[in-house]
């Protein structure tokens, strides 16, 4: 209510002097903790202190950070989950211990050095060259000081002189490169028997004593969770367009602020016929491709029709549509086909164009040059842009109001029909189950689970509409009983016998393996299928098995004098014996091709290895007092 009336009265006599006595008493209640929390100390590093103004910069950037990088699957909780107020303090730490060693040993940074380095970031530059107004524009944008810039600029390039001369000590050894790549792409072949449990579930028959021992052991699984009963309020900007009026300034004046909007780059509308190569192509190969590609080129330009011959001949999936590209501006192909392409006039046909996919014929059917949209031609867009604008402000400022002039402790349905509204009701959700009918949104289910009795949340921004939810009514979790789950509790368990039956089928055949029995043979007496997998190697998943990093590890160590691993292996999709086939080693000539590839790499690894354990080194022997812990 009093948000509403200052709303409203903001001009009056009264309401400026009530601001002006709020603000009297912040300045005086409050002003010597300003000054006094400014100069508070958070740490020191040996001997240099860490102020609380320093933390609280370093967390905020921090959070925004993770902010920008998580976007909408952000929420107030990952501060705690992610130990963002310690992550700050500890890289505030190892920065001054950097700063610290780097004096030591009588590094520093120029200005000169910093100027440079600035100079040559592209987004400071205009037209190729360093420009001191995009400079300053770019940093108030970000509201940043420049010399808070300059000084992040110069702490950055003292860590990386500081890494440079630690990894001047570290090199990679051709026996390091060899062991590495060895390990990334030797390969080795399987064949499984597969035991699905499904299969043993026809024998398994779960009793009562069974099913209420299975139920009490894993009673917690069959928890209820809390669920909510939600009311809520639906704002749509749409019902305030009607009556919104946009005048010719109006109109105007968003053209200008706009107009880089309305410029269009230049396109060129084109068909291309493709007679691909692959790019290990032998000299032979290409030029019998290219022969081809001539003689095609020759029917085309004795005017036979262009679609019809891509249809025929090209490699490109746009066959199908007789080569047709569409329209596409500068930077959208790759730079031989687009270098053609812009230099040609409708109706031209181009001479063979060789990119990294094989030769083309281009065939230009329309160009578009660049141009900006006339204020006339984009008038239509242009309104209905301000319009939109304007029923989405009218649609948020309309819930701000219902915020504010909400009487406390009142229940929103009741509210909302006092307003000429009408609130909608969900049924019982979990905090996992999105509202029906409303873009699913994480940081809402936690915000409307969170909410206190007939508390309201605030203003969400949800699909182009605005929303305001209160939770109406709670259904606390609780642990069932088990009449109430008995039907899940009968299929877990007769899920996990089966799976046990499954393993102690697949551990009895491996027994009998182990004891020399022929694997074709026990197979077939067992009428059991054999799978056979191609080479794999140790990244990514085993095939028919899924990624199982434990198992290929045991399976790189199998060979021709023991072919079977000790156990059988056990996954969601039953139990599998496994039987080593053969093993490959690398490549002798691909390695050499990759070598100084790997050696980067391995060199990369290496050097983030020995930078973390170098400063690991430094924090154990530091004298680091925390004064006011995060």
């Amino acid at each position: 209510m009093i948000l509403s009336l200052m709303r409203k009265h903001a001009q009056s006599w009264l309401i400026k002097t009530l601001i002006a006595i709020i603000a009297v008493v912040f300045v005086f209640y409050f002003g010597y903790s300003f000054t006094a929390d400014r100069a508070l100390k958070t740490a020191y590093v040996n001997g240099d202190l860490i102020t609380s103004e320093e933390y609280r910069k370093s967390y905020v950037e921090l959070v925004e950070s993770l902010q920008r990088q998580y976007k909408d699957m952000w929420n107030d909780d990952m501060v705690k989950a992610l130990d963002l107020k310690n992550q700050a303090l500890s890289n505030l730490i190892n920065q001054r211990l950097i700063d610290q060693e780097a004096r030591r040993l009588g590094l520093d940074i120029t200005e000169k050095e910093i100027q440079q380095a600035i100079q040559e970031y592209s987004i400071f530059q205009v037209n190729g060259r360093f420009d001191i107004g995009q400079y300053r524009a770019m940093l108030g944008r970000n509201r940043m000081k420049p010399e808070d810039f300059e000084a992040a600029i110069s702490q950055d390039m003292l860590g990386m002189k500081l890494r440079q001369f630690l990894y001047a000590f570290s090199e990679v050894t051709d026996q390091e490169v060899l062991d590495q790549y060895t390990f990334d792409n030797e390969k080795v072949k399987i064949s499984m028997i597969q035991f699905k449990s499904e299969t043993f579930k026809k024998s398994v028959v779960p009793d009562d004593a069974s099913i209420k021992a299975f139920f009490e052991k894993n009673r917690e699984k069959y928890r209820v969770p809390e669920k909510v009963k939600i009311a809520y309020l639906e704002i749509a900007p749409t019902s305030y367009e009607q009556g919104i009026n946009t005048t010719d300034d109006d109109i105007k004046n968003y053209y200008e602020d706009n107009i880089s909007t309305f410029h269009e780059p230049k396109k060129i509308k084109a068909r291309h016929i493709l007679f691909k190569l692959d790019g290990k192509a032998t000299e032979d190969k290409e030029k019998e491709v290219k022969e081809k590609a001539q003689s095609v080129l020759k029917e085309v330009r004795e005017g036979k029709d262009f679609a019809e011959l891509a249809k025929k001949y090209s490699d490109c999936p746009s066959k199908e549509r007789g080569g047709d590209l569409g329209y596409f501006s500068a930077g959208q192909m790759v730079k031989p086909f687009e270098d053609a392409a812009f230099k040609m006039k409708a109706g031209e046909i181009s001479d063979l164009v060789r990119t990294e996919f094989g030769y083309h014929i281009i065939k230009a059917e329309d160009v578009k040059e660049e141009r900006t949209r006339p204020l006339e031609e984009a008038r239509g867009e242009i309104t209905g842009t301000l319009i939109r604008n304007a029923s989405q402000e009218l649609a948020y400022e309309k819930g701000q109001t219902l915020i504010d002039q909400m009487p406390y402790d009142t229940e929103l349905s009741q509210y909302a029909t006092g307003q000429g509204l009408e609130a909608k009701f969900t049924g019982y959700l979990s905090q996992d189950e999105s509202i029906p009918g409303i873009q699913a949104d994480r940081k809402l289910q936690q915000s409307v689970f969170s909410l206190g009795k007939n508390e309201v949340s605030e203003l969400f921004e949800l699909g182009e509409k605005y929303y305001l939810f209160q939770v109406a009514d709670r259904k606390a979790s609780y642990l069932p009983e088990l009449p109430e789950v008995a039907e899940m509790v009968k299929a877990d368990l007769s899920d996990d016998l089966a799976a046990k039956e499954a393993k102690t089928a697949a551990e009895s055949m491996l027994a009998e393996l182990q004891k020399g029995k022929s694997w074709d043979d026990l197979a077939k007496e067992k009428q059991l299928q054999i799978e056979k997998t191609d080479f794999f190697a140790r990244q990514g998943a085993i095939p028919k098995i899924g990624y199982e990093p434990e198992l290929q590890e045991k399976l790189f160590r199998l060979n021709e004098g023991k072919r079977y691993p000790d156990a059988a292996f056990e996954n969601s999709k039953g139990s599998f014996v496994i039987r080593w086939e053969e093993s490959k080693g690398i490549d002798d000539a691909k390695f050499q091709e990759e070598k100084e590839k790997q050696r980067l790499s391995l060199m990369q690894k290496k050097h983030t290895r020995l930078f973390e354990n170098w400063l690991d080194f430094l924090r154990a022997h530091a004298d680091i007092d925390i004064i006011t812990p995060p």
